[in-house]
């Protein structure tokens, strides 16, 4: 035991732990392939962006309807974060995400062949389920076969995975509606266009069960279940054959003996209901939603459209901004383990209230109501600029922040289930979000920018008060 507390209290200090994987580039196969949940996720809510009109025209509905349906995902994802944890712990990381994998598949063919409004909304639901699976167990996975010294960028690969998928799904939107001559609704192959941007999910959403297959379960679900050997096995290619494996094995054991089956009744505590530390997961979901960052990917296409630009153009101003976003996820994913998270969440913090607050000025030179409004020139390129210096400050910081701290900050005996109630929140709050976009757009575009504001604003002091700083520690000295 002596030499596994020897490595796991140099987890604890200052600098990083001493062991470290013998193929640094098997763990980033592993954990890339547990991030395919996300890629999922930042595909599902762009590529919907890029059916918007179509839907809207096929089946004659008004915004507020096709918000519904646009956001319909966001309750299956919901409820699929909220149950991920306990299946997980059942069955297992891996038989999760190979569950996730089949519903999306099905959602992503029965999207793309809707007979009804109805029909493609609960193809949405079904596919939102397993994103909400993959969302809670992608980074709890990664957080469980990282080595502590690699785990706050090995953790980053999720909210990579989004910005890749989101950026993926506009490219290919701009090809199809290439091929259908700048029209959604443009056949090609008997189906419209719209239809091919949903239909294609299929792919990433085979390739994510299919990698499913070649990843390793999580040595702590194996010791679980009594699972010793393999457990071993998995350490030692995740963290090294130098390490004392029977003294790491030994302390995961202690660690979950001192804890059981987390269930919902674990995160109750006191007058204010959860836990402290839940709450603080609940806070972090829902201030990276708050601050309305979906808003400039499930509706940039229409957005930028609204302010002048011509539809094929939109589709690149949005590619322009997916590669920003991924610029800053880069960003991130080296300083997270350097700096810290909650530096890095303060300077997303007062970047985005900037960014947001300049937007916001911007947009309240609109004239014109509805999908018929414009800017003037030198407003509209204030609030170019002021998006992409929001979503570059976002993806530096709470885009990946948030999916790093989830993944960490929960004591063991709970860390499923908060991990579950947390993301649930994020979902509902997304789906708020995007339900009420709309109509905050048609009654003052410029207010809607002024609430995302204040949020942004409000994140500082949550930040500064109630968030813990994880980096460098092992996830056994959590709580």
């Amino acid at each position: 035991m002596t030499s596994s507390s020897t490595t796991r209290g140099s987890a604890s200090g200052g600098g990083p732990p001493a062991s470290q994987p013998d193929h640094l580039g098997h763990v980033i196969f592993i954990t890339a392939a547990a991030a395919m949940g996300g890629f999922l996720f930042g595909y599902d809510s762009s590529v919907i962006n890029g059916a918007v009109v179509a839907i809207r025209d096929r089946f004659d509905v008004g915004p507020a309807t096709l918000a519904q349906v646009i956001a319909a995902a966001l309750i299956g994802c919901a409820l699929g974060a909220a149950t991920a944890g306990r299946i997980a712990d059942r069955i297992g990381r891996i038989r999760c995400m190979q569950i996730a994998a089949v519903l999306f598949t099905a959602s992503a063919i029965g999207s793309a062949l809707p007979f009804a409004l109805w029909d493609l909304a609960v193809w949405r639901v079904i596919g939102g389920f397993g994103i909400g699976m993959a969302s809670v167990i992608g980074p709890a996975y990664i957080a469980e076969v990282s080595p502590p010294a690699y785990r706050g960028r090995l953790a980053s690969f999720q909210q990579a995975a989004i910005v890749i998928g989101i950026a993926i799904s506009q490219l290919v939107n701009w090809g199809i509606l290439n091929l259908a001559d700048g029209d959604q609704r443009g056949k090609i192959g008997g189906l419209e266009a719209w239809q091919w941007m949903l239909g294609v999910m299929v792919v990433p959403a085979v390739l994510y069960g299919l990698m499913s297959f070649v990843i390793p379960e999580s040595p702590r679900f194996l010791i679980s279940v009594g699972r010793n050997a393999e457990a071993r096995k998995v350490l030692s290619e995740v963290e090294g054959t130098h390490i004392d494996l029977d003294g790491r094995v030994a302390d995961i054991e202690h660690a979950m003996r001192s804890e059981h089956k987390s269930t919902f009744k674990d995160l109750l505590g006191g007058r204010a209901g959860f836990l402290p530390i839940v709450w603080i997961g609940i806070g972090l979901s829902v201030f990276q939603q708050l601050v309305g960052i979906n808003v400039i990917f499930y509706y940039s296409s229409s957005l930028w459209q609204s302010v002048g630009i011509d539809p094929s153009a939109s589709f690149l101003y949005s590619f322009e901004t997916s590669v920003v976003n991924i610029i800053g996820t880069v960003i991130a994913m080296i300083f997270v383990d350097r700096i810290g998270r909650k530096p890095l969440a303060l300077i997303g913090s007062v970047g985005m209230a900037i960014s947001l607050g300049l937007a916001a000025w911007a947009f309240s030179y609109k004239s014109g109501a509805g999908d018929d409004i414009a800017l003037p020139h030198a407003q509209g390129i204030v609030a170019l600029v002021a998006a992409n210096f929001f979503v570059l400050f976002f993806a530096l910081s709470w885009g990946v922040v948030v999916w790093v701290l989830l993944g960490e900050m929960f004591p063991g005996r709970i860390r499923a289930a908060a991990l579950g109630v947390a993301a649930a929140a994020q979902w509902i709050a997304n789906w708020v979000i995007t339900v009420s976009f709309p109509t905050l757009s048609d009654w003052n575009l410029s207010g809607a920018y002024v609430i995302y504001t204040v949020f942004a604003v409000l994140s500082i002091p949550f930040i500064l008060k109630w968030v813990p700083e994880t980096k460098g520690k092992a996830l056994e000295e959590m709580g």
